[in-house]
């Protein structure tokens, strides 16, 4: 468990998860009277894709298809190793249910950029209650990667 959090503590300091609770509700900061609401459907479906990876125990897929962020921060090695043991002793994903999509510009620890924090509660095989924080960003190339992932 040991590295579990130490790869997810390094992922804090150098990545999006800095993150707490969010509200349910699509919204960036408004410009104008009205708050604006965002589509994060093109950051969800990189996350599922993303997610897909890790539920079938392609780490290093998974680490591929991440945002640069994520793979300055953290070995593919150490991604790869430190995945299989954690995520392998919580089972398989049982059942995954959206709680929260949010788009933001800031996080705190982190350059502004586009960012959509979603949270599932995940229940794991052995593991019922969850909740997995995976954060897409927008890279400068137009596609949304996942930046931050944690498990709590």
């Amino acid at each position: 468990m040991n590295h579990f959090k130490a790869l997810f503590a390094l992922l804090l300091a150098a990545a999006i998860i800095a993150v707490s609770a969010y509200g349910a509700e699509d919204t960036a900061e408004p410009t104008t009277h009205a708050p604006i609401v965002l589509d994060t459907a093109p950051a969800m479906n990189a996350a599922a894709g993303w997610l897909a990876h890790m539920d079938a125990g392609r780490f290093a897929e998974s680490w591929d298809e991440s945002a640069a962020t994520l793979r300055e921060a953290v070995p593919k090695v150490q991604w790869e190793t430190t995945l299989a043991a954690e995520r392998g002793a919580l089972g398989v994903v049982m059942v995954r249910k959206l709680r929260s999509a949010t788009y933001t510009r800031t996080l705190p620890g982190v350059h502004e950029a586009e960012y959509v924090v979603i949270q599932y509660d995940t229940r794991f095989e052995n593991r019922p209650q969850s909740v997995e924080l995976v954060t897409p960003m927008r890279e400068k190339d137009g596609a949304w990667r996942v930046a931050g992932y944690r498990i709590r």
